[in-house]
């Protein structure tokens, strides 16, 4: 199949470095309002305007990685003109929004996924499988905490797309979503949140925590884009311990047995480029109309971007766009 790209930031450059080394997907051009970012991209083709993207019969998928509040617009345009979408996270801005879309979807007969990259990793299907080992589950802790450089513009008093309201921004959205997304792909819903932030100036979060409560068990995750951590993420049980030591990648899954003390390494080597394996794994659930897995990602989606708006209707932020 045959993909155009939308946005042109390094996670663009990432994933068409990805699809390069899979037989799934084909670059065949780039949208952007930039001939000369486009060409940066190397796409063999460039569209500058968006319905001569939607209308090319060629381009079966295209990926989205515009700024967050051009995602729903975009995206409803393009399904109209029967093009599948992978979006990159954060999807929408809101749950309504999210329902649209995936109603939209429905009606063109295309597929709509977010690009939670760290779901689709052969490390993600190999903790699901360990959590039997923890026996029942009392508390898990799951974080995101990066410092952005663009977060020196915000205290040099601009106001960079990633920390302002009219692009739908924030460390909640940006990076939150990772360890949310992942908790709701090994935990489920959860029963309540509660959501904590810390301001900034622009009228987003930079850094906080929600915690999501399944009743039997607490899971508190937490996000930053204006500070580093380096803290394992857990998963504690009544038999046992599983550390992670990230959630996007997770590159070592270790599970500590409680009585015992013996412990034992779960994950395996995956690629560098780990946006390979959503890549494939997408492609190839569009070719085979698999629509399990459609539901079950569109089901994790659904369930985030609940949290996320939930989580900033306690929080204060509030987008403008």
């Amino acid at each position: 199949m045959n993909i155009a790209t939308i946005g042109t930031s390094m996670i663009t450059e990432r994933f068409i470095d990805a699809i390069s080394k899979t037989d799934a997907l084909t670059f065949a051009g780039a949208f952007s309002r930039s001939v000369e970012k486009a060409k940066w991209l190397g796409a063999p083709r460039i569209f500058t305007d968006l319905a001569e993207l939607a209308s090319d019969e060629t381009v079966d998928v295209v990926y989205i990685a515009s700024p967050n509040s051009l995602h729903f617009e975009q995206a409803l345009f393009l399904m109209k003109h029967k093009k599948h979408i992978i979006c990159e996270k954060p999807m929408f801005s809101t749950a309504d929004q999210c329902r649209e879309a995936f109603q939209t979807a429905e009606e063109n007969g295309v597929f709509l996924f977010e690009a939670f990259r760290n779901l689709y990793t052969p490390n993600h299907a190999r903790l699901k499988e360990a959590i039997e080992k923890v026996g029942p589950i009392r508390h898990s802790f799951l974080q995101y905490m990066k410092y952005s450089s663009r977060y020196d513009n915000v205290l040099a008093g601009e106001e960079p797309n990633i920390f302002s309201p009219k692009f739908s921004g924030g460390a909640l959205v940006d990076l939150g979503v990772y360890p949310i997304s992942l908790a709701v792909s090994l935990f489920g819903k959860p029963e309540r949140i509660s959501a904590h932030v810390t301001m900034l100036p622009t009228g987003v979060d930079g850094s906080g925590s929600v915690i999501l409560d399944y009743g039997t068990h607490v899971c508190t995750t937490m996000f930053s884009k204006i500070t580093d951590s380096f803290l394992p993420g857990e998963i504690s049980g009544e038999n046992g311990t599983i550390s992670l030591d990230h959630v996007a990648p997770i590159a070592s899954i270790q599970f500590t047995d409680r009585l015992s003390g013996e412990q034992e390494q779960l994950a395996v080597a995956e690629e560098e480029n780990d946006m390979m394996y959503e890549a494939e794994a997408i492609a190839e659930a569009i070719q085979s109309n698999d629509r399990n897995l459609y539901e079950h990602y569109r089901n994790i989606s659904e369930i985030v971007i609940e949290i996320t708006e939930e989580a900033r209707r306690q929080a204060g932020v509030v987008f403008t766009s």
